[in-house]
């Protein structure tokens, strides 16, 4: 009986071990322009008119100025409110913003709750003027959006980021780039900079990639 015993309680605490590992594995995610990518924009007062909060609601990404092309991902300064006759916008001067537009571009995926996340990538290119910024992030939002919990990297031209999060099992998790600055007038924006960040080729990119490898070794073998 006692070394049934001992062989049920080892079985018992390896099973929740297994669960345990299980459940807080580690998930690494990428720019992927397959997934689902959400737009929201956050909306300030100047930081010299208090820089108080104003309103937040969702977006679509092309509004953010958020884009995808063939292995990119590009991100400049908003455009999208820009009204010279309307000073909530732009300030009477018809020339200056008049608010803070703090744009998110992310991926929202809950069934990484739990887990630790890891969220890898290159930054192509990053030109934008202050007080233009733009990072990478990942944040954990409890079930209600009431508090949450970040990580965030730099966007370093030449270079890749890594971020890791440990996360919390029923949370809401989300991972992708914050840009913050003002609202920018459309004829001037290009002097502001962009981003660019390099994409996870598309799922038949591997396969062709993976089809083309098997090819050339099929080559060298016959040779």
């Amino acid at each position: 009986m006692k070394t049934q015993f001992t062989k049920l309680t080892l079985l018992t605490g390896m099973a929740l071990t297994a669960a345990v590992s299980q459940a807080n594995a580690q998930v690494t995610v990428g720019v992927d322009p397959t997934q689902d990518w959400i737009g929201y924009m956050n909306v300030f007062d100047l930081p010299t008119a208090g820089g108080g909060y104003e309103f937040g609601s969702v977006w679509g990404t092309t509004d953010l100025q958020a884009n995808f092309s063939p292995g990119i991902l590009t991100l400049a300064p908003c455009v999208n409110v820009w009204e010279t006759s309307d000073t909530y916008w732009v300030q009477a001067d018809g020339v200056s913003p008049n608010k803070t537009m703090d744009a998110s571009m992310y991926v929202q995926n809950d069934a990484l709750a739990g887990d630790t996340v890891m969220f890898d990538g290159s930054a192509l290119l990053n030109t934008l003027q202050a007080p233009y910024t733009d990072v990478a992030f990942i944040k954990d939002f409890t079930p209600n959006y009431g508090a949450s919990t970040s990580v965030t990297a730099q966007l370093i031209p030449g270079q890749g980021f890594s971020l890791t999060l440990a996360t919390t099992a029923g949370d809401h998790i989300q991972y992708g780039f914050e840009t913050i600055g003002p609202d920018a007038n459309p004829a001037t924006v290009a002097g502001l900079g962009i981003v660019e960040i390099a994409t996870v080729p598309e799922p038949t990119t591997l396969a062709l990639i993976g089809l083309g490898s098997v090819a050339m070794l099929a080559a060298r073998r016959r040779q």
